[in-house]
């Protein structure tokens, strides 16, 4: 759901661009989207389309592939980012009036058209890669929660559009599935961040459990930054919580595909407790068969009563977002009690 926490499936086949990404400079506008995806690495958890219909699955490439080159230019292109951001920008307003010229937003047309998607995710999409060129901290976790809005939640919103059942209900679900997976992925990534020059822990975070900046660049986490980890997987495991209603509120393949989303979501947030909250010495990642079981038990948990009764109140509005401290207790001991 979000541009960079689920790679599905293995590209399709078709014409390739340039071979590789991400590419230097100016040539990553000229990859294909099938060269986008074989050049993706293997993300916090997979989510197979091979169990959706052939053209479902050629649409999901289609946005996937544009979300991986908008992250890939963000993150890892040389030259002026910036610049090649805008040109993508420019030429992605050619999707809904023209004649696009990049390939990946060529390979966009259609499903733009046959799904009748608006252009908004997609300029969210762009517009959070230029955010990353100039914001490098957050103050807030409400700071964090509009970033989210910019870089997470316009994917499931595509996926939801892409199967016709975007209504505000599941909109409202979908964005608290991605904006906790994003989050997730920030707390996987902390060092692999840091070393970019970026920091997606609020800053309010790190002074309220008294971690400064330049532990993030120790090779093991201390307690201090054990205790904030536990804080911040509470918090996402609450906000994904509220989002898992959505696969209760879809049928057939889709619930599959999206009970896929929160269950690779939840084994990623055991991947880091099982590290023991230390996330420094690289991401901690979930075994494929654990993120399989996780799956599969999010699918058959959407089923039963419970499931059902909290889908139909989620229909009915959602509580408000936790944020700061919020509604979830501080740890006081060491590891936060998970």
């Amino acid at each position: 759901m979000t541009a960079s926490d689920a790679t599905i499936g293995p590209a399709p086949g078709g014409p390739t661009g340039t071979s590789g990404a991400p590419l230097p400079g100016g040539e990553a506008l000229t990859s294909s989207p099938q060269d986008v995806l074989r050049a993706a690495s293997a993300e916090n958890f997979t989510v197979s389309p091979l169990i959706l219909p052939a053209r479902q699955r050629q649409h999901l490439f289609a946005i996937y592939g544009f979300a991986r080159l908008v992250d890939d230019i963000g993150d890892e292109a040389s030259g002026d980012r910036l610049a090649l951001l805008d040109t993508l920008e420019e030429d992605l307003e050619r999707v809904w009036a023209g004649t696009p010229t990049l390939p990946v937003n060529r390979a966009l047309v259609p499903t733009v058209r046959e799904c009748g998607l608006d252009p908004e995710p997609f300029h969210r999409l762009v517009a959070a890669n230029r955010q990353d060129q100039l914001v490098t901290r957050y103050d807030t976790f409400d700071d964090l929660l509009r970033y989210c809005t910019l870089s997470a939640d316009p994917v499931g919103r595509m996926v939801l559009g892409i199967f016709g059942v975007d209504t505000p209900d599941r909109v409202a679900l979908s964005d608290r599935v991605c904006t906790a997976l994003q989050i997730v992925e920030h707390c996987q990534d902390v060092a692999e961040d840091f070393a970019a020059g970026r920091i997606y822990l609020p800053r309010e975070d790190l002074a309220s459990f008294g971690v400064r900046e330049q532990d993030l660049a120790r090779p093991s986490a201390g307690p201090a930054f054990q205790d904030l980890m536990a804080f911040q997987v509470r918090r996402a495991r609450r906000i994904l919580d509220e989002g898992t209603p959505l696969v209760g509120l879809v049928n057939g393949r889709l619930r599959l595909v999206l009970a896929g989303f929160v269950g690779g979501g939840r084994a990623a947030l055991d991947a880091i407790v099982r590290a023991r909250w230390d996330v420094l010495g690289g991401a901690p990642t979930a075994p494929k068969a654990r993120i399989a079981r996780y799956g599969m038990t999010v699918a058959l948990a959407s089923v039963t009563p419970s499931a059902r009764r909290a889908a139909r109140a989620a229909r009915l509005g959602l509580p408000p977002l936790v944020t700061g401290g919020g509604t979830i207790a501080k740890p006081s001991g060491h590891g936060g009690g998970e």
